[in-house]
């Protein structure tokens, strides 16, 4: 049993928002984070047999690609941005930026989020080094953080990752849950439990307002 718990949380931001727009279409909800992150911490402290009060995220990261700011105005989605943004300052989320790009393909408007799952797997190896985390936290589905796992588990960090699928097909890569520690998937989780459902989930009022943005 350890005396005190250190977690590191690290968000894929892409991931993250394709959750939230599930949620919101489904049952007009999106993720209440600061619910996110007690629920994450309560969950560790029982498995470690710690009081709730030893158990801290010493650490939080979002990931994401973003538009600049003339074309977050154009697309009306300043409001929304900094609206979101404002709910990772206040619960002490460091969020890391890579610009989006558009380009033009076979008469269609593609968006190119690059070198973001890079920089994600980077920092969190480089911070779990330094900050010797007991846990690494990591909400995404991604296959290329499969060897971000392997290299978390070489330097005997435990590893907890958090997925919510809403869709029929799986959208959680198989070898990144086989290498993880603990997988979390929160979609079978709160259907057995309405109770965290609601504490999870923040009940959106204004009908026609996504307030991650169209494109979140």
């Amino acid at each position: 049993m350890l005396g005190f718990l250190s977690i590191g949380v690290f968000i894929d931001g892409g991931y993250y928002a394709k959750i939230n727009r599930a949620l919101k279409a489904r049952d007009r909800s999106i993720i209440r984070v600061s619910s996110l992150f007690e629920y994450i911490t309560s969950e560790l402290a029982m498995q470690e047999g710690l009081d709730i009060s030893d158990c801290q995220i010493t650490e939080a990261h979002y990931f994401r690609g973003r538009f600049r700011v003339k074309e977050a105005y154009d697309k009306h989605l300043l409001y929304n941005e900094r609206k979101f943004e404002d709910t990772l300052i206040e619960n002490d989320v460091v969020f890391h930026y890579k610009h989006l790009r558009e380009v033009e393909r076979d008469g269609q408007t593609e968006v190119l989020e690059k070198g973001v799952d890079v920089w994600f797997a980077l920092e969190a190896y480089e911070l779990a080094t330094f900050r010797k985390f007991d846990y690494v936290v990591l909400i995404t589905g991604d296959a290329d953080h499969q060897m971000l796992v392997r290299k978390l588990k070489a330097l005997k960090i435990k590893t907890v990752l958090i997925t919510w699928n809403l869709s029929e097909v799986d959208s959680t890569s198989h070898m990144l849950r086989d290498e993880v520690g603990q997988h979390w998937e929160l979609s079978m989780i709160v259907d057995n439990n309405p109770q965290l459902r609601k504490m999870l989930l923040y009940k959106l009022r204004e009908p026609a307002v996504n307030p991650l943005g169209d494109n979140f």
